[in-house]
C-alpha cells in the first residue's frame, strides 16, 4: 500500500502559482519526503504535482513499465516501476518505499490531486497558468485512471 500527501507551506504570504510545498510519499518499506532536507527540497507545489499526474499516465495505462517524478524547482525524485505482474514499485534515492497495484496508486494520487485544485481555484484565478496545467492534467490522468 502507497500513502502520498501533498502540501503547501505556510506562511508565504498571499496564495500564488510559485508556491512552495512538499510531497510525501509513505510505504510498507519506507517514507520518502522533499520537507526537511538540506538543501531545502520543496518544491513549487502547483506546478509539480501535473507533472507527477503526466508522470504516472502512461504507467498506469501500461504503455510504460517506469516512470520518474522531479519536482519543480527541486531535486526531490520518486521512481516507480510496474512488473510484469501489474505490481507498480515506489522507490527515493534508490530505496525502495513500498508497492501497490496500479488502480490502488491512481486513486491515492487522485484524491490528493482533486483536494489540491478545489484548493488551487479557491485561491487563484482560474486563468491561471498553473490552474490550467493542473486542471488539463487531471482530465487527462482521470480517463487513464478509469482504464
Amino acid at each position: 500500500m502507497i500513502r502520498m500527501a501533498f502540501s503547501v507551506r505556510p506562511g508565504q504570504g498571499e496564495a500564488g502559482e510559485f508556491d512552495l510545498g512538499d510531497v510525501l510519499c509513505e510505504g510498507e518499506s519506507g517514507t520518502a519526503g522533499s520537507a526537511g532536507h538540506v538543501p531545502d527540497q520543496g518544491m513549487m507545489i502547483y506546478l509539480s504535482v501535473p507533472l507527477l499526474l503526466d508522470a504516472l499516465r502512461p504507467l498506469l495505462t501500461a504503455e510504460r513499465k517506469s516512470a520518474s517524478f522531479v519536482g519543480t524547482g527541486s531535486s526531490f525524485r520518486l521512481d516507480f516501476r510496474r512488473d510484469r505482474d501489474a505490481v507498480v514499485t515506489v522507490s527515493a534515492n534508490g530505496t525502495t518505499v513500498g508497492s501497490c497495484r496500479p488502480g490502488e496508486l491512481a486513486a491515492a494520487v487522485l484524491r490528493l490531486a482533486e483536494e489540491l485544485e478545489r484548493q488551487l481555484l479557491s485561491q487563484l484565478p482560474a486563468e491561471s497558468g498553473a490552474a490550467r496545467d493542473l486542471v488539463s492534467s487531471l482530465e487527462r490522468f482521470r480517463a487513464a485512471a478509469a482504464v
